[in-house]
């Protein structure tokens, strides 16, 4: 009698059975419960993050105050503007109404406020007012002129 010992060689699909094995067993041991270096690392994770959101936050609060700030400085430096080009405004029409021989005896107030100057006081003449209103609207950044003058014709005496 003949006595065959058959060798059968590993298959591709024992190996790969064998592979799967051992992947599933190293699985399993790396579901073991979390070690404290685990959760340290996970609350340092956390810790970042939160503190990351923190900046940020305080980051944009910063960034609005700072718009906020900038706004209020320009809204400030335009009133400053408005206020001294009305003060050169007042100061160019008294100019003006001071250098006319025909408003010489006149007494008449000027104010201004954006760029409206209202002129007060007394003229001798319809003649005075009108000129003291043209001579204010003359003036350069003068948006226009209001009138508060009074007439107060002096008579002549002969």
């Amino acid at each position: 009698m003949q006595t065959i010992n058959k060798f059968q060689p590993k298959t591709m699909a024992d190996n790969f059975l064998a592979m799967a094995s051992l992947s599933a067993v190293f699985g399993l041991a790396a579901c073991q419960q979390e070690g404290p270096a685990e959760k340290a690392g996970q609350k340092i994770d956390k810790a970042v993050t939160h503190a990351e959101q923190k900046i940020d936050r305080a980051s944009q609060k910063a960034g609005d105050k700072m718009d906020d700030a900038k706004q209020s400085v320009k809204d400030k430096a335009e009133i400053a503007e408005e206020y001294i080009d009305d003060a050169m405004i007042t100061l160019k029409v008294k100019a003006a109404l001071s250098n006319d021989t025909i408003l010489k005896a006149s007494h008449i107030d000027v104010t201004t406020a954006n760029g409206v100057v209202t002129l007060s006081g007394t003229v001798d003449s319809e003649q005075s007012l009108g000129r003291a209103m043209e001579d204010a609207d003359s003036q350069e950044h003068v948006k226009s002129v209001q009138s508060k003058l009074t007439v107060n014709a002096i008579p002549r005496s002969n």
